[in-house]
């Protein structure tokens, strides 16, 4: 039986629909196999699959930024700096920094860090990072003072070569100190030079230098936080190596007593320091030493407690329980050439002591526990613990001349 015509025109269109929709699905299969092959070949895929390349070694690193910063230093302004250059420097910064602290994936390797720091220390790298810290940005700012800083604690050998550079070159340690100057590096150069003065020579050379009297100035700076940092390294100066603090407070207690005491820009630290009992008991030991000028720096300091009006009550009572012998004492204290000054000042404090009145108790146990004093050869004198009958703690007046002359 004939198909009707409308019928098969039916029939014809579904087949070639069909037929159609069969041809776009494979065509479109075919544009999403080559959009992933071009995808594929496309270089920013091709990295995700490639093997990260083999880093450089410590030494090899340490040589290239020595070459950058070399070119840095020798540029005179920002402007001319190449910033490939610098970007590549930031990065091999980065870099040094991961190879000596280690990364969230690995801890230090001790070898690397080993050559690290010879290739660091073999030439001026050191040098060429502390003068070129202003032409670095924050962030390798901020690698570099870390980089300083674990370096010299880095042992080669089970030595620390670090400290060895920096005898030979301890002119950088006063580029470090004047680095306070400039609020934008103070905290970076404030950073590497406590570290630095973790060896002795170092701190003993950052003591005896011309710069050391800056402190005092860096230490009122308007902005805390360089105020605060000064402070710290100098905390750390005074306090780190006990026998070179205590070689420098002796070749320097005319100046530090003397001078800063005296100066009225210090009048608060003055204060607090003629009201402090234990400083008293120093002082007084101190004009018994032998030496002469080491008994007149004590005098010019020891005037200062008698001349405080507001002397604090054990501050009263130790003058008077030492009166009698405070008094001979002076009465028989010289120096070499004359000096109206001195005469003047004599004078005043021995009539400010003989006019002095006690205030509570003079026997109280804690008020005459002296320290002992080391005398010329050497040795360390003591003075008595318990007061005298007379309550008197100086030496009798004869043994006392015997020891000004």
């Amino acid at each position: 039986m004939p198909i009707p015509a409308a019928k098969f025109a039916d029939k014809t269109m579904g087949l070639a629909n069909g037929i159609n929709g069969s041809m776009k699905k494979k065509r479109s299969s075919n544009n999403l196999k080559k959009l992933f092959t071009n995808a594929l070949r496309s270089t920013g895929v091709k990295s995700i699959f490639k093997s990260k390349p083999k880093p450089k070694p410590p030494a090899e690193v340490v040589r290239r930024v020595r070459c950058l910063l070399e070119a840095v230093d020798s540029i005179h302004n920002n402007v001319d700096v190449d910033p490939k250059q610098m970007q590549e420097l930031d990065s091999l910064l980065h870099d040094m920094k991961a190879i000596l602290y280690g990364s969230n994936e690995c801890e230090p390797a001790p070898e690397a860090c080993s050559q690290l720091t010879q290739e660091f220390f073999r030439e001026n790298t050191l040098r060429l990072i502390i003068l070129c810290l202003p032409k670095l940005n924050l962030e390798a700012r901020k690698d570099a003072t870390r980089i300083v800083a674990n370096l010299q604690r880095q042992p080669v050998n089970s030595r620390l070569i670090a400290s060895d550079y920096l005898e030979a070159n301890t002119d950088l340690m006063d580029h470090l100190v004047t680095g306070y100057d400039d609020a934008s590096l103070a905290l970076h150069y404030g950073t590497m030079l406590r570290e630095c003065i973790r060896h002795q020579v170092v701190a003993r050379s950052v003591l005896k230098s011309k710069h050391m009297i800056q402190f005092f100035d860096y230490m009122q700076i308007p902005e805390f936080d360089v105020a605060a940092d000064a402070t710290a390294t100098f905390k750390e100066l005074m306090t780190r190596h006990k026998s070179t603090v205590s070689e420098f407070l002796v070749e320097n207690y005319d100046w530090l007593l003397g001078d800063i005491l005296l100066d009225r820009s210090n009048s608060a630290v003055m204060t607090r320091y003629v009201g402090s009992k234990d400083n008293l008991r120093i002082l007084m030991n101190l004009l018994r030493e032998a030496s002469k000028n080491i008994q007149l720096d004590a005098f010019h300091v020891f005037k200062l407690f008698v001349a405080n009006r507001n002397k604090p009550t054990d501050i009263v009572n130790i003058i008077v329980v030492n009166r009698s012998k405070l008094l001979r004492f002076f009465a028989s204290f010289r120096i070499d050439k004359e000096d109206e000054q001195f005469e003047a000042d004599k004078a005043q404090v021995v009539k400010e002591i003989a006019e002095l009145e006690a205030k509570g108790p003079l026997f109280s146990a804690e008020l005459h526990k002296f320290p002992g004093t080391p005398t010329a050869s050497g040795e360390l004198q003591k003075l008595s613990a318990s007061p005298t009958a007379s309550g008197e703690l100086f030496k009798s007046p004869t043994a006392l001349s015997k020891q000004l002359t």
